[in-house]
């Protein structure tokens, strides 16, 4: 026999209710993690125990954990159970992570992101090369025909977060430190800056998309987990673009924060 939930952890079925049975027990499930019951990386009730204290068949428990499981709510290892996905550990600082004074102190947007979330940063996936732009890439550079690449996957404590790819001018970028793996402390904006190119604002244009194929294996996402597509072009202070880059994050990794002026 299963053991019985504790009392309070999660309601009684509705039999007056016309929603289906499995999702009202999806409805209570996400309630009890909305209200902290179940926390991060914590186990739900068994299907047993779930079978139990709804007496309902098993496979109406898998659909409830299937619509979590589909919202990205939670994950289910396999022959462990159904556990609840961590919050996003990523703090985005907009209007922060690209001040000069974190380039000269040789930090790159990443590691003062990652500082404020307190975790382990590293870099992998890393490919750098001379391309054919693309059409999107070529107007936002200048209608150029070539640029310097520099793909990266970001790990915050192990866990793949975003994956970006630069793309660069050849007559700023080739043969410079820029078109090495690494290209120094504070990252390319701060060699950018030091080969004379003062970067004076940013533009981002964001979107939220469900992930091709591609991009669920490269960053690990579970079903119906989402992404945030960020497109930033870099400016100098003489109005000419000197980068775009072209950003994918997972969407359960990431708290957007946009810190805009009063005024």
């Amino acid at each position: 026999m299963s053991p019985s939930l504790p009392s309070g952890l999660l309601g009684d079925l509705d039999p007056t209710s016309d929603r289906a049975v499995f999702r009202q027990i999806a409805d209570q499930l996400r309630d009890a993690i909305g209200k902290g019951r179940f926390r991060e990386g914590e186990k739900l009730p068994s299907e047993a125990e779930l079978v139990d204290h709804y007496g309902v068949s098993r496979m109406t428990v898998r659909n409830s954990f299937s619509v979590l499981i589909g919202e990205g709510l939670v994950h289910a290892e396999h022959g462990k159970g159904v556990f609840v996905r961590p919050r996003p550990p990523v703090r985005r600082l907009a209007s922060d992570r690209f001040a000069r004074r974190h380039r000269e102190e040789g930090k790159s947007a990443f590691l003062v992101e990652a500082d404020a979330a307190g975790g382990h940063p590293q870099v992998d996936s890393l490919e750098v090369k001379e391309e054919k732009a693309g059409p999107d890439v070529s107007a936002r550079l200048g209608s150029l025909r070539r640029v310097l690449a520099r793909r990266r996957r970001y790990l915050l404590d192990g866990r793949p977060v975003e994956f970006a790819t630069s793309y660069l001018p050849l007559d700023i970028a080739r043969g410079t430190q820029i078109a090495e793996p690494n290209p120094g402390p504070g990252g390319i904006y701060a060699r950018l800056e030091e080969l004379g190119h003062h970067l004076d604002h940013f533009d981002e244009e964001i979107r939220a998309r469900m992930p091709t194929p591609t991009e669920v294996k490269t960053l690990h996402l579970a079903a119906g987990v989402p992404v945030i597509h960020l497109i930033r072009t870099a400016f100098d202070a003489e109005g000419r673009a000197v980068e775009v880059c072209d950003t994918v994050m997972a969407a359960d990794a990431y708290v957007l924060a946009y810190q805009l002026p009063a005024t």
